[in-house]
């Protein structure tokens, strides 16, 4: 009975379980895997569309800056240069593009070390301490790439190189005085000379010195020389404008001169009269004097005579001299 009852509960319970079941598009595998849904695949298929499109979007388009240029390689061969924009390529790896920044002005400064000492020879083989910076950007993004492997290593040693030998062209005193233009123009001329025949894309675009002095061992004498040097080019620059103030005077009284002959070849007589009169008022400008000239009725200030005699004090009359007493005849009364 019992084994009748299982047997007739056993169909009941299949049936239930199969009820259970979701009807979903699940397929089941033979050996009793895990079931994948049905549409699966699709799935898969629009995962890889989405990362297709954005590794195109990430890599063929490219948005380059106004100071911005793009140099484009395909299958890492140089193709051309992308101008400031939005620009389109292929993807990677098929095509890549490397911005570089050709506005950037960078500065390398000498020596690196900050306040080491940078010690040149000069052409007077004595040794002067110099301290400078370079200032250079991008002019060819494409040569700036693929021509020179360490760009900023190159621009360096290249100034380096150019300082010295501008240095040794010039002599102590110029080289820490009035040459200090004179070497920033020769460097720079050099340093671009020798970075085109590098096709290094490279400008270089000045060079400022910032310390030009003798080694510190000999500073002190260099600084009394170079005050002495000052000195003697002040005092020159004082006589030269002294001698320009005479040469100015004479040259005005020569013509001065030159106006009073042609006066004087005119009406000699008047002009003859004119300057004794002249050069008497200039010797007797403070004398008190009564200027009378012949053939003219004199005139006496009586006035002023008048005023002056009243202003002078009158001599005193000496004081009278006492009288002495007579003795006294005091033997007759005797």
């Amino acid at each position: 009975m019992v084994d009748a009852a299982r047997g007739q509960a056993r169909p009941d319970r299949r049936i239930d379980l199969a009820r259970r079941i979701p009807q979903t598009g699940a397929h089941r595998r033979p050996g009793g895997g895990p079931s994948f849904p049905a549409n699966a695949g699709r799935l898969w298929l629009a995962a890889v569309a989405a990362l297709v499109l954005v590794w195109i979007a990430f890599t063929s388009f490219h948005s380059i800056g106004p100071q911005e240029r793009g140099v484009v390689t395909m299958f890492g061969r140089y193709t051309g240069t992308l101008n400031s924009g939005i620009q389109f390529t292929l993807p990677a790896p098929i095509m890549r593009v490397q911005v570089e920044d050709v506005q950037n002005t960078r500065t390398e400064s000498f020596p690196a070390g900050g306040n080491q000492a940078n010690l040149m020879l000069t052409g007077d083989q004595n040794i002067v301490d110099l301290a400078y910076s370079v200032r250079w950007n991008i002019k060819s993004p494409e040569d700036y790439v693929f021509e020179i492997k360490n760009p900023q290593e190159t621009v360096r040693a290249v100034a380096e190189s150019a300082m010295r030998a501008a240095v040794a062209s010039k002599n102590l005193t110029q080289a820490i005085g009035s040459g200090r233009g004179e070497i920033e123009a020769d460097v720079q001329t050099r340093m671009q000379a020798l970075l085109d025949e590098y096709q290094s894309g490279v400008r270089v675009l000045g060079i400022s010195i910032q310390k030009a002095q003798a080694p510190a061992e000999v500073d002190d004498a260099f600084k009394a020389v170079t005050a002495a040097q000052q000195e003697a080019q002040s005092n020159l620059n004082r006589s030269r404008a002294y001698a320009q103030q005479v040469i100015a005077r004479a040259q005005g009284d020569a013509a001065e001169f030159d106006k009073i002959y042609e006066q004087y070849r005119m009406a000699p007589d008047v002009t003859r009269r004119r300057l004794y009169y002249e050069t008497m008022e200039q010797v007797l400008n403070r004398a008190d004097k009564t200027i009378v000239q012949p053939g003219v009725q004199a005139y006496l200030p009586l006035p002023e005579v008048r005023r002056q005699q009243q202003a002078t004090p009158e001599p005193e009359a000496p004081a009278p001299v006492p009288q002495a007493q007579a003795p006294q005849a005091t033997g007759a009364a005797r």
